[in-house]
């Protein structure tokens, strides 16, 4: 049987009251008394029970994580500044994949919501109308992070990912690149893909250059895909001299497929990528790209969702953080 804070006071010969002040910290304990609990609930393997604490005093010191692939490099540095500003608040994590489905993670809301957590960080998906209802309705306050919310209604952290790209392609132009493919995740995602297209377009207009279709491959965000994309745009009726990845792994498969097409990077073709993932050094050459601070979201997203949990002045529940490009070996110096 597992102990409880009755078998504790029994012990130790003090009222439950007397425990719970102990368990809790409260100052107001002789120091006599103090050293008898704690003597007890060492010997007795006492643990207080969360679950009931938190019904007594309705926050359960919990928070659940939506994070739509844990594997990804992108998202686990994320997660890691999440952990580290929650333990610094004495927050606990659910960590939930969600794969990105949006059945998934309407279930998910609601499964944490049941659980009692004090707040919600979610991460990377779009946000519809069905989770516009769920985050609107829900008890407790939900942040956004690395996600975009087009209306803007919800509290979130990212960067300018339009800008962002908008200065990646602006690089590669101003290096005297008229022909700058584009390979991408889904144009209709709202981070990786239609943003960062945006500015991609916005760049090439500004410095009256056509838009080609041709030199834009649309995929998943993955290294296949980053590989396929090469066999298309590389067939474009005048080939690119350059390609803006709007992620490093992607980047990282348009630096293989060129090079097992004998093409050379940067001598031949020009690489950007964008997140500055720890695949950035991995590749040869390493890769120039956009510095996207993963571990500042995820810490920066956790630490307002404590101002909204401790109802805490809020300044502006909309947070950009910078970006910069990192200039590496895939673009000539």
């Amino acid at each position: 049987m597992n102990t409880t804070i009755y078998d504790v006071a029994r012990e130790a010969a003090v009222s439950m009251a007397t425990v719970s002040r102990v368990v809790n910290g409260n100052p107001n304990v002789k120091p006599a008394t103090r050293k008898k609990v704690l003597d007890a609930i060492e010997r007795l393997g006492y643990r207080p029970n969360a679950v009931a604490r938190g019904l007594a005093s309705k926050k359960t010191t919990t928070v659940g994580v939506i994070i739509p692939d844990i594997s990804s490099i992108f998202f686990a540095e994320l997660a890691r500044g999440i952990e580290d500003i929650a333990t610094m608040y004495k927050y606990n994590i659910i960590l939930c994949n969600s794969d990105q489905n949006k059945e998934k993670e309407i279930h998910l809301i609601n499964t944490l919501l049941e659980k009692q957590v004090d707040g919600i960080l979610f991460l990377g998906g779009e946000i519809t109308e069905e989770h516009a209802e769920q985050f609107k309705h829900a008890s407790v306050p939900i942040v956004l992070a690395a996600t975009v919310d087009e209306n803007k209604q919800f509290p979130s952290v990212n960067i300018d990912y339009q800008q962002a790209a908008f200065d990646a392609v602006t690089e590669l132009i101003e290096r005297g690149h008229e022909r700058v493919g584009f390979v991408s995740g889904p144009i209709d995602d709202p981070v990786t893909g239609y943003q960062k297209y945006t500015g991609y377009k916005e760049a090439l207009k500004k410095h009256s250059l056509a838009f080609d279709e041709q030199l834009v491959a649309a995929g998943e965000n993955t290294y296949d895909d980053g590989l396929e994309a090469v066999d298309r745009i590389m067939k474009a009726d005048q080939m690119p001299t350059a390609v803006f990845a709007a992620t490093d792994e992607m980047a990282l498969g348009v630096i293989h497929g060129l090079q097992d097409a004998d093409w050379r990077v940067p001598d031949d073709v020009e690489v950007i990528g964008f997140d500055n993932t720890r695949l950035a050094t991995m590749v040869r050459p390493t890769l120039t790209t956009v510095v996207q601070p993963m571990y500042d979201i995820g810490a920066v997203s956790m630490r307002l969702l404590t101002k909204y949990m401790n109802q805490e002045d809020v300044g502006d529940h909309i947070v950009e953080l910078p970006h910069r490009l990192e200039y590496r070996m895939s673009t000539r110096a």
